[in-house]
């Protein structure tokens, strides 16, 4: 199957009033066992690439390019979205490399500095086809940066979402980057108004801390992009843990993140079904 373009599927998701699963790989382990659990489920997965693992890996290019590959075996579709790039030129970079879509987060510049950056991004992007998603009002959480309990204005965010011409919009609405445990609340009425307010695809940062039956909730408020992180990366690395801790001995690296890989699977196939069952 060819590589899936993010707007396809987002939008998809959105004239259905479901949700549009998006998981962030590390390396190319997490990246098959993403993809094995969209498989299984038989939905489509948008991978997700973050500035911060590209630095982990010395540059975007190397995970990118074997990322992209594997999107493009997949038996479902799959998309390819680089996620929360503070640099303008790391979001261009990854349009010329074939991502479906990048998030340009502005963020935590000024207003007017964030319209500006973020107009230069997506101008580029649409000229060439992909997907443009921005951030405004701070999600908690993130390298201790932003401040919990920040919201977006739903005013703002419909100014900022005319003037940069974005397609998707991440919204602060009470989740939290980086929780290990699933407590956040979402304000599900911010988040209806946001809705009508953007008249555009909301993003949901910081999914890992929210409960199931509050990400469904938030789906139905009006939420359709829903950024998982931290949860997943919790099984890969309790199952490699175990494997270790059950053998010593092992010293081939191939066998204990297999193990990880493979406690990916049912996750996201369980993950991506909550989704897109939502109605």
């Amino acid at each position: 199957m060819s590589l899936a373009m993010t707007r396809d599927l987002v939008e998809a998701a959105a004239a259905a009033g479901t949700g549009q699963g998006a998981f962030n790989i590390i390396h190319l382990e997490t990246a098959e066992g993403l993809v094995a659990g969209a498989e299984a489920a038989g939905l489509p997965l948008i991978l997700q690439i973050s500035e911060n693992c590209a630095k982990f890996h010395g540059g975007l290019e190397p995970l990118a390019l074997g990322a992209l590959a594997i999107a493009r075996d997949a038996a479902v579709p799959v998309a390819l979205h680089l996620d929360h790039a503070e640099s303008e030129e790391l979001a261009l970079q990854a349009v010329d490399l074939g991502f479906g879509s990048v998030m340009y987060d502005g963020a935590h510049l000024p207003y007017a500095e964030n319209v500006e950056a973020t107009r230069r991004v997506a101008a580029y992007a649409h000229e060439r086809g992909v997907y443009v998603e921005a951030e405004l009002g701070k999600v908690g959480g993130k390298d201790g940066a932003h401040a919990p309990g920040v919201r977006t204005d739903p005013g703002e965010a419909r100014d900022f979402v005319a003037v940069t011409g974005v397609d998707a919009l991440a919204v602060a609405v009470g989740s939290s980057h980086a929780m290990t445990e699933r407590s956040a609340q979402l304000d599900l009425e911010l988040i209806a108004r946001l809705k009508d307010s953007v008249q555009r695809p909301l993003v949901l940062h910081g999914s890992s801390g929210v409960a199931d039956a509050t990400l469904v909730a938030g789906i139905r408020a009006g939420m359709t992009k829903i950024n998982v992180s931290t949860h997943l990366n919790g099984f890969f690395t309790r199952a490699v843990r175990e494997f270790l801790d059950a053998n010593p001995a092992v010293v081939d690296s191939r066998k204990y993140m297999a193990a990880g890989r493979d406690a990916l699977v049912a996750e996201t196939a369980r993950l991506l079904t909550l989704f897109a069952k939502v109605n």
